[in-house]
């Protein structure tokens, strides 16, 4: 027989019994759209990750009193203990890193609440910064200008936006030059970030950034431990000296002994990632596994129902044999049409898949990313369950006596 006559009776076995199709092939679309799904939001997290959260490049480190990509619980309740972060440490740092192109030093508090005239907007992410966060950080504005030093000598109440403020509480006007209040204190808006749109849910665009002085002005140094960030006059050995030079510095004036570890946390873009992609992998592998359970179950269905189309056309095997066919030309037969619904099953899970991730993107703001080696494991993992769980209802057709065959009544 040949391949298109067996992929085409295949299909119109399928298209004859639709219920029962759908019915057995629902593992396998479920399996891996499972699949796909998961390959394509840890693809498109992965990315915004390394383009948007970690956006730093390769030259530069942060140092943190504890670091959030801890995942030691001993270590981060050991990190909560230590001495905070200061802004003469940054000074200190700022002074003595020779290799560090800038240095900068940053402050947030996730729950600001902003307000002009009647209008307000909650939840901001109000961050306090040295001017020199600008490059290390790429802030892009849409106009206007970032604080500068004379900002940070004198505690100046501004502020540069993001467009969830300018839209919120300041739409159809200038917003350079206005007047909002943050948390209640009053600072003048110099300039407005260009905007980054939302993942997750969660707007990138609703933040008030001030002067560092003046957040801890408002805010105070109670539990404020700074993030002091420092951006290399290049990668690899230059990078690595910044950091050494940042570490002595820091060890001397935190007063930690010789042989200790230090009583803070460094970071580099890289070692982030790292974290983070451990993590993610961590989450596919489980994800790929409860997939994995749901393809197993379709091959299973696809067996049995191999097995009941077996014996409905037991006649029909024994008439091919008493024609001339050979046992390869049953098994041939019966496996690509295992393998045909499998693949059916493989590509409309495929769609539904991206359809799912698509959607969610969509509603949510998840970030998305659909690969094509993903599309193409997905279809080729769906043939191969249908081949193997289609051997044993192959090699049973396979051996039928044409004679038994023949005389066979359902």
């Amino acid at each position: 027989m040949e391949f298109k006559e067996a992929v085409k009776i295949a299909l119109q076995s399928l298209w004859a019994n639709k219920l029962r199709s759908a019915l057995t092939l629902l593992g396998v679309v479920i399996g891996v759209a499972a699949v796909i799904a998961v390959v394509t939001f840890v693809n498109g997290i992965n990315g915004y990750v390394a383009e948007r959260v970690f956006r730093l490049g390769t030259d530069v480190f942060i140092v943190f009193k504890v670091s959030p990509a801890v995942t030691n619980v001993d270590h981060f309740l050991e990190g909560e203990k230590r001495k905070d972060l200061t802004l003469e440490d940054y000074e200190a740092v700022l002074e003595a890193c020779k290799h560090c192109l800038y240095v900068g030093a940053s402050l947030r508090n996730l729950n600001g609440h902003v307000k002009f005239g009647e209008q307000s907007i909650a939840d901001t992410w109000v961050q306090g910064l040295t001017p020199s966060m600008g490059p290390i950080f790429d802030v892009d504005l849409e106009s206007g200008r970032l604080f500068n030093q004379t900002d940070i000598d004198s505690r100046g109440p501004v502020a540069v936006v993001g467009a969830d403020i300018v839209e919120n509480l300041l739409p159809d006007r200038d917003p350079i030059g206005k007047e909002i209040r943050v948390d209640g204190w009053v600072y003048q808006v110099i300039g407005v970030g260009a905007k980054k749109g939302k993942t997750l849910g969660q707007s990138l665009d609703n933040y008030v950034m001030i002067p560092i002085t003046a957040y801890l002005k408002q805010y105070g140094t109670h539990d404020n431990s700074i993030r002091i960030s420092g951006k290399a006059a290049g990668v690899g050995a230059s990078l690595e000296a910044a950091m050494d030079e940042a570490r002595s510095i820091l060890r001397a004036r935190r007063h930690d002994l010789p042989g200790s570890p230090d009583s803070f946390d460094i970071e580099t873009n890289a070692s982030l990632l790292g974290i983070w992609s451990s993590l993610s992998g961590t989450f596919f592998v489980a994800m790929i596994g409860i997939a994995a359970i749901s393809l197993v179950v379709g091959g299973i269905v696809i067996m049995n129902i191999m097995l009941v189309s077996v014996t409905e056309r037991t006649r029909e095997v024994g008439i091919r044999k008493a024609v001339g066919a050979r046992r390869s030309d049953v098994l041939l037969q019966f496996l690509i049409e295992s393998a045909t619904m499998a693949l059916v099953g493989g590509a409309l899970g495929v769609l539904f898949g991206i359809g799912v991730a698509k959607g969610i993107t969509a509603v949510i703001g998840m970030p998305s990313a659909i690969k094509l080696w993903a599309v193409a494991a997905g279809l080729i993992v769906s043939a191969s369950v249908g081949v193997f769980f289609g051997v044993y209802p192959a090699r049973r057709a396979a051996r039928l006596d044409p004679i038994a065959a023949l005389r066979f009544e359902m």
